[in-house]
């Protein structure tokens, strides 16, 4: 059993940096789990106390039912990929895929079996006898993978083993290593800064702020039922549109308003919203919940926003819409860490809020042109101005 547990794990550094607080997860055996999150948050330093890499302050870690914070890395039956490979220059690809199982003291036969089982899993067979140097990121990452994967550990540790390839090449190796799982069936605890790799590659995924564990659940259940404005914010791209808006709850509907503009929601969907009656939230519109509303389904798409276009992003699948609303940014904490660790500074909007749409690729809108949006309602997100959680 490869299954590995989190329980209210603790890192504190000796000048007193605080790393990691009361994180707990449960990893199945055979799961794939992402941690994701803004460089600095604790991901990696977690990664590396599970690998035996940095000692446990507070908490316990087991893999496979057994309690490992004094086992040493080499007896905790794992195998850990690095992002930047880790491969013995001088040796040959055989010989590097081979090093740990010469070390355990197997047999040639047997060493030449699993390394060759391996070499072909992954295609890189005519690869043996090259150096490191003479191959690409990509066969690097392979050979990585293939010198874990001889192993046969209880579980895979991966370090963002992805981000020194290109963009192409990261998307291909994406489906390769969720392709490897599923044939392997191997326990992974893989960690990540990008977000798009995380939705696409986990089985769960688990997403971390400073430290603290802010929400982990399926991709799909995180997107659509964020726990909180960050993790509504950091999941997503584009990331989720934030504004102040304020509730007036009438006998059909909630209307939420902001600025000049206002959208009705059904009071049926929205009950614990009623509470905010009169007061200040924050509204989280996604990209995709909003249309040109020339190509708008109107049952869907029911509320309608006037805009002027800032600029248009032609993708050829999508459109992307900028626009700007006088309204002052919503600036809590959470939201500026984002756009920090996506090196925008929310100071230069002043007393203007910037908003993305994604519309109909076949819109033929300008920049400059004033034109109507249309607004699903049923994807909007609601979320309290001063704990940042989400109004469920």
């Amino acid at each position: 059993m490869g299954a590995i547990q989190i329980n209210s794990v603790g890192k504190i550094y000796p000048n007193g940096t605080r790393a990691l607080e009361d994180v707990n997860i449960e990893i199945n055996d055979g799961e794939f789990v992402v941690l994701v999150g803004p460089s600095g948050c604790g991901k990696t330093t977690l990664l590396r106390m599970v690998a035996g890499l940095e000692d446990i302050t507070e908490g316990e870690i087991s893999i496979g039912e057994k309690i490992v914070n004094e086992v040493a890395p080499k007896d905790r039956d794992i195998a850990m990929v690095f992002q930047n490979y880790a491969l013995y220059p001088h040796m040959s690809v055989y010989d590097n895929m081979a090093f740990s199982l010469k070390l355990r003291k197997l047999s040639k036969s047997e060493i030449d079996e699993k390394v060759k089982e391996a070499a072909k899993i992954l295609e890189i067979g005519e690869l043996l006898e090259r150096k490191p140097k003479a191959l690409s990121g990509g066969q690097r990452q392979r050979v990585a993978m293939g010198r874990a994967i001889v192993r046969n550990p209880e579980a895979f540790l991966m370090d963002e083993p992805l981000s020194n390839l290109d963009a192409k090449l990261r998307v291909q190796m994406r489906a390769e290593l969720g392709q490897l799982h599923t044939q392997l069936e191997t326990t992974t605890l893989y960690v990540t800064h990008d977000q798009v790799e995380a939705m696409t590659m986990g089985d769960r995924v688990a997403v971390i702020r400073k430290g603290e564990l802010q929400q982990i659940d399926t991709p799909r259940e995180i997107y659509l039922y964020p726990k909180n404005i960050f993790v509504a914010g950091f999941i997503g791209s584009p990331s989720m549109n934030f504004v102040y808006a304020t509730v007036k709850v009438s006998s059909k509907n909630i209307t939420l308003t902001f600025g000049e503009d206002s959208i009705k929601c059904n009071t049926d969907e929205n009950k614990k919203l009623k509470e905010f009656d009169g007061q200040e939230i924050v509204l989280g519109i996604r990209p995709e919940a909003f249309e040109d509303s020339n190509y708008a389904n109107s049952k869907e798409f029911s509320e309608k926003l006037n805009i002027g276009v800032s600029l248009i992003e032609q993708l050829g699948s999508d459109s992307y819409i900028h626009f700007y609303k006088d309204i002052k940014p919503v600036q809590t904490e959470a939201i500026e860490e984002i756009l920090a660790d996506e090196g925008e500074d929310i100071s230069v909007l002043g007393d203007e809020t910037k908003f993305i749409a994604r519309v109909n690729p076949n819109s033929v809108v300008k920049e400059g042109d004033k034109i109507t949006l249309a607004i699903d309602p049923s994807k909007l997100h609601y979320f309290d101005p001063v704990s940042g959680n989400a109004i469920v």
